[in-house]
């Protein structure tokens, strides 16, 4: 099993969420996350002044999936979060050792 995590920009959701439903993928975490990278923020204008953000708002969403599901996983989110310019995000892939359902007790893959 692996543990697929990608840090997309906000309004790319819907369709991130809309590829990954289509494909099969029925469970999903997404939580609202701040940070840069090449990005590196952005200048802002309040009131006249100017200041700069930066830590910009990002989401990440996290998917634990079958080892074969991983290759189709990437590509879906690689082709809805893609908008072409800097800051479109990023995907980590890791292993996951178990996964317990709590309700049931399942364990492995059943727990999915």
């Amino acid at each position: 099993m692996k543990k697929v995590e990608a840090i997309i920009r906000p309004f790319k959701l819907d369709e991130v969420k809309i590829a990954l439903v289509n494909a099969g993928i029925v469970g999903m975490t997404v939580s609202e996350v701040r940070g840069f990278g090449r990005q590196k923020g952005q200048t802002e204008r309040y009131r006249g002044s100017e200041y700069t953000v930066e830590f910009l708002q990002k989401l990440k969403i996290e998917i634990v999936i079958d080892d074969n599901q991983v290759d189709m996983v990437v590509a879906k989110l690689t082709e809805a979060a893609r908008t072409g310019e800097i800051g479109d995000g990023k995907i980590f892939v890791s292993p996951v050792d178990d996964i317990i359902r709590i309700r049931t007790s399942e364990k492995g893959t059943e727990a999915i």
